[in-house]
């Protein structure tokens, strides 16, 4: 598992936001600008990712949520390759759709859950959204939100000038309470349209729906109790609930053909296992080992320990706890990659390589581990002055980027791979990639310069090199507008 530190930057790239424009002229215009984007920008906050963890890159966690995605995503007459996953790594629950056909879920929805058929309930809800076109309709919402606001910040900034900075407060935040109510009304209606669709969609795919309403029954209290307090979580902030629809939600439910099917063994061990697995990187090591202390002998709490010794750096302890899996599942790749990884990072490079190799051969089509087997061979020692090292681990990130060009880390070991080889034109083409796909546009002009200076002019290499070094400026030019 990756932790990607995304900056705000990336973020609103990935979802699309785009700063206010057309404010200028007069210095209270300005200041008008300004209040109204920082206004705007906290309604898009509480609605949105909380990014100050960034983003989980798991190939194993990534699977089996494609796995839940992609038959609802057809039920829903939609193109899976079209819609893009992204963990958020918070601990709060929440799940969203933005920037068009993007799905983000936190780390904290899935480790709530209690079945797999409740997250796949919340994906169908927010797979609604997608095929109800709700994103666009939601940007009228905005602009109907924009007029109360504007008004309120209007009489904020005149009492200001007059010299009353809490009249001015209470007008601006008057303006903004004004444009929420105004925004959430707005997306009640496609709140529960979404869940009227989520049924459909799993009825289509044959899935039960039981979930869904299990799902907010259960976290129903949360809103009711947060109601007066400043804690709402973020899932009821952007998914305003009521007693009528989930009334209405439960009449569907309960005349689904797929009502009370039960979950398999397997549907229920992987789920385990992929929640025991985020607990193991994300809770602190001595929480994971309360939750799963040494008499519990299951798989998920095997997995989760291998993980919390490792961040505790007891190898010897996350060795036998990972053992233990392999000798039960020879064929599970991700077992092999757990100890790679741990391996790799305790220095031991040489003997992660067959493990990493071993994940491969068993997953060859997932590109994270594609990656994994690149780096470990780039950073065997010696491998500076192997001529086959290179060729070997460019093969591996070839075929990653084949399945996943927008990953900066293959980028970055693709440039390695020329540097040493002292081909500076393609080294500094993907290390320009690389910036790209980080969101650092400054970094991806600065090196699709370069690139063009050592690039054959007129060569596939070349022409990208000039697109990066186009898109890049243009982009800069619009943040700073």
């Amino acid at each position: 598992m990756t932790l990607q530190k995304t900056n705000a930057l990336r973020i609103r790239q990935m979802i699309g936001t785009r700063w206010l424009k057309g404010f200028s002229g007069s210095r209270g215009l300005k200041v008008m600008a300004l209040c109204l984007s920082l206004a705007v920008t906290t309604m898009l906050v509480s609605a949105g990712p909380a990014a100050a963890g960034g983003l989980i890159r798991d190939a194993e966690i990534e699977a089996l949520l494609r796995e839940y995605t992609d038959p609802v995503l057809v039920a829903a007459g939609l193109q899976p390759d079209a819609v893009s996953l992204y963990i958020v790594n918070d601990t709060s629950l929440n799940a969203f759709v933005a920037g068009g056909k993007n799905i983000f879920i936190h780390t904290g929805l899935i480790v709530e859950a209690d079945r797999p058929v409740e997250l796949i309930g919340v994906i169908a809800h927010e797979t609604g959204h997608i095929a109800g076109g709700h994103l666009a309709r939601r940007s009228d919402g905005m602009k109907a939100a924009k007029f109360p606001m504007l008004i309120g910040l209007g009489v904020g900034i005149i009492a200001a000038v007059a010299g009353s900075p809490d009249v001015a407060m209470a007008a601006i935040a008057g303006g903004q309470h004004v444009a929420m109510m105004e925004m959430l009304g707005y997306t009640r209606v496609q709140e529960s349209s979404s869940d009227q669709a989520a049924v459909t969609y799993l009825d289509k795919a044959g899935i039960s729906s039981d979930g869904i309403l299990t799902f907010f029954e259960k976290f129903r209290y949360t809103e009711v109790f947060a109601t007066h307090s400043q804690h709402i979580p973020p899932y009821w902030r952007t998914h305003p609930m009521s007693s009528d629809r989930i009334a209405a939600l439960a009449q569907r439910v309960e005349t689904s053909p797929y009502k009370g099917k039960k979950d398999s063994d397997e549907s229920l061990h992987r789920f385990a296992m992929m929640q025991g697995k985020l607990r193991g990187f994300i809770d602190h090591p001595t929480a994971t080992m309360r939750r799963y202390p040494p008499e519990d002998t299951s798989d998920e709490a095997r997995y989760a320990r291998a993980i919390a010794f490792y961040r505790l750096v007891e190898v010897d302890e996350a060795m036998a706890e990972i053992g233990a899996l392999i000798a039960a599942d020879e064929t599970n790749p991700y077992f092999y990659e757990l100890k790679g990884q741990i391996l790799f990072e305790t220095g031991r490079v040489a003997d992660a390589i067959p493990l990493h190799a071993r994940a491969v051969e068993l997953a060859p089509d997932e590109p994270l581990l594609q990656i994994n087997l690149a780096q470990a061979i780039l950073a065997a020692p010696g491998s500076e002055k192997d001529p086959k090292a290179g060729p070997d681990a460019r093969e591996h990130l070839l075929v990653a980027l084949e399945a996943d060009d927008t990953n900066p880390f293959a980028y970055n070991q693709l440039a390695i791979t020329y540097a040493r080889e002292g081909n500076d034109g393609l080294a500094a083409l993907y290390t320009a990639e690389q910036h790209y796909h980080s969101g650092n546009m400054g970094g991806a002009e600065t090196f699709a310069v370069r690139a063009d200076h050592y690039l054959e002019k007129g060569s596939p290499a070349w022409h990208r090199a000039s697109d990066i070094i186009n898109v890049s400026r243009n982009m800069r030019q619009d943040r700073r507008s």
